[in-house]
C-alpha cells in the first residue's frame, strides 16, 4: 500500500476552461516546513505505482536534504478534472504529470513552465531526440516524457493456437490480419477481433503506414474525408461478415479492458497500447501475447514509441530549480530507476532503460521483450496533438457507431467527422 505522505482520495470537481485561467502563485510552492521547501507532486496511477513512487520520493528527499515533496494521486479521469480545477485556479502543482493531449493545452494557457530554462538541471542527453520532441509546443519544451510505450494487437494465445491460425508476426500486413480475423470467425464461430474502426488510435497507425498523419505540424486535419472512408470502408466490411465485434459489442468500450470484446471472452484479440494490456491477465484464462500492429501493404510500420506519460512544472512555481531537480531525478537517477521499474512504462533514458531490464518481471518484461525488436526501426512520433484531440476522440467514436448500426454509410459518417474536426480546431 502506498506510504502515509500520499492523499489518496480527491473530491471530484468540475473541470474549468482554461478560458479562466487566473493569475497567482502555486499555493504549494511557497509552503515550507521548517528550513525546508515544500513542493507539490501529482500524478494518476494504482496503489502499485504509489507505493514505489513514495518510495523514489523518499530517496529524493534523503539526498536533497532541504526538499519536502507532498505527493497525491487518483484514477486518470479524477485526477485530469482536478488538474483542470487547479490550473484554472492559478493553483497548479509544482511536479505534475502529464498526458499526450494536455501538453498543447496547458502550454498554450500559460500553465507550464519552459523547460528550456531549467536546462543546466535537467539532463535530456540520454533521451531519444523524436520522443523528446512530443513534449515540445511552438519550439520550447514543456514537458520531458516518462515512459514509453507502442500500440499492440493482445490476443489470447492458447485459444488463437487451438483455432489452427497462423500467429501473427512481424512485418504483418493489414490485409493479412484482416484475413486472420476472417479465419478465426470460421473456424470458431466467433469474432476473430474488436473492431478497430471506432479507434482513433488504430486509425493514425493505418495513416502511418501511407506516410500520412492524424495532424499537420499546424495542427490542421492531416488527411481527408476519402482517407477515413477508406478506413471505415475496410472495418465496416469485416463488421459484416462477422469478422470482427458487432456494434453492440463494440458500443460498450468504455476505455477499460473489462469491457472489451477480448476482455468478455467475445473475441480472441484486441487493439490496446501494450501498458494496458497487463489487465488482461486476470480475465484471459489462457494468458495473452502481444503481437506487432500490422504494417502497410509496402511494409511501412504505422506504430510508433509514445510517451506513456510526461513530466511538466507549473509556470508559477515559486521553486523551479527544486522542481527541475525532482523531475530530473524521476528521469535519471539509477537507484529511482530500479525501485519505478516500469510502473509508467519503459523508461525513456537509454542508460537506464538497459539498467532496468536485467530487473524487470512478469508483464513489464514481457513489454519490454515486445518494445525491443522495434529499436531503430520505427518512423518519429507525432508532435503532441492538439487540445481539441481529446473531444475528437469522442466524437470519432460517435460517428463510427453510425456506421456500425447502418445508420450511415463510411461515407457519410466520414464527412461529418471532418466537419466537425475542422470546426472544433477552430475553436
Amino acid at each position: 500500500m502506498p506510504g502515509n505522505r500520499t492523499t489518496r482520495s480527491w473530491a471530484l470537481a468540475l473541470t474549468l476552461a482554461l478560458s479562466a485561467l487566473g493569475t497567482g502563485c502555486s499555493t504549494g510552492s511557497d509552503q515550507a516546513t521548517g528550513d525546508k521547501i515544500m513542493l507539490r507532486y501529482t500524478w494518476w496511477g494504482n496503489p502499485d505505482r504509489a507505493e514505489r513512487t513514495d518510495k523514489a520520493i523518499d530517496l529524493f528527499e534523503k539526498q536533497h536534504p532541504d526538499i519536502e515533496v507532498q505527493t497525491s494521486f487518483a484514477g486518470y479521469e479524477p485526477y485530469k478534472q482536478k488538474l483542470a480545477t487547479q490550473a484554472a485556479g492559478g493553483d497548479a502543482p509544482d511536479v505534475m504529470q502529464l498526458d499526450y493531449r494536455m501538453i498543447d493545452q496547458y502550454a498554450s494557457g500559460g500553465v507550464l513552465l519552459d523547460l528550456d530554462k531549467q536546462r543546466s538541471v535537467l539532463k535530456t542527453g540520454e533521451f531519444d531526440a523524436g520522443l523528446l520532441a512530443t513534449g515540445k509546443v511552438d519550439g520550447k519544451l514543456y514537458a520531458i516524457p516518462q515512459g514509453r510505450g507502442s500500440e499492440t494487437m493482445v490476443y489470447d494465445t492458447k485459444q488463437w493456437k487451438a483455432a489452427g491460425v497462423e500467429l501473427p508476426k512481424a512485418g504483418w500486413t493489414w490485409t493479412q490480419w484482416a484475413d486472420a480475423m476472417r479465419e478465426l470467425a470460421e473456424k470458431t464461430g466467433k469474432p476473430g477481433g474488436t473492431d478497430p474502426g471506432q479507434s482513433e488510435d488504430a486509425f493514425e497507425v493505418w495513416l502511418r503506414g501511407q506516410g500520412k498523419a492524424l495532424y499537420t505540424k499546424d495542427n490542421q486535419l492531416g488527411f481527408t474525408a476519402d482517407d477515413l472512408t477508406r478506413w471505415w470502408t475496410f472495418t465496416d466490411k469485416l463488421r459484416r461478415e462477422g469478422a470482427v465485434s458487432s456494434a453492440e459489442q463494440t458500443t460498450q468500450l468504455d476505455g477499460s479492458v473489462e469491457n472489451t470484446p477480448l476482455g468478455r471472452g467475445t473475441a480472441f484479440s484486441e487493439m490496446n497500447w501494450d501498458a494496458p494490456a497487463s489487465g488482461y491477465l486476470v480475465l484471459v484464462p489462457g494468458g495473452v501475447s502481444l503481437a506487432p500492429m500490422p504494417s502497410n501493404e509496402d511494409g511501412t510500420p504505422g506504430q510508433y514509441f509514445k510517451p506513456s506519460m510526461f513530466m511538466g512544472i507549473a509556470a508559477d512555481t515559486g521553486h523551479p530549480k527544486e522542481s527541475a531537480q525532482l523531475v530530473d531525478f524521476m528521469l535519471n537517477d539509477s537507484e529511482a530507476a530500479k525501485i519505478l521499474g516500469a510502473s509508467r512504462g519503459i523508461p525513456v533514458n537509454e542508460s537506464i532503460r538497459d539498467e532496468v531490464a536485467a530487473d524487470l518481471k512478469d508483464f513489464d518484461k514481457t513489454i519490454y521483450e515486445y518494445q525491443a525488436p522495434f529499436e531503430g526501426k520505427l518512423n518519429a512520433p507525432p508532435q503532441a496533438p492538439p487540445s481539441g484531440d481529446s473531444a475528437l476522440q469522442t466524437t470519432f467514436q460517435r460517428d463510427y457507431d453510425q456506421v456500425s448500426y447502418e445508420r450511415l454509410s463510411p461515407r457519410e459518417a466520414a464527412e461529418n467527422y471532418i466537419t466537425e474536426a475542422k470546426a472544433e480546431l477552430r475553436s
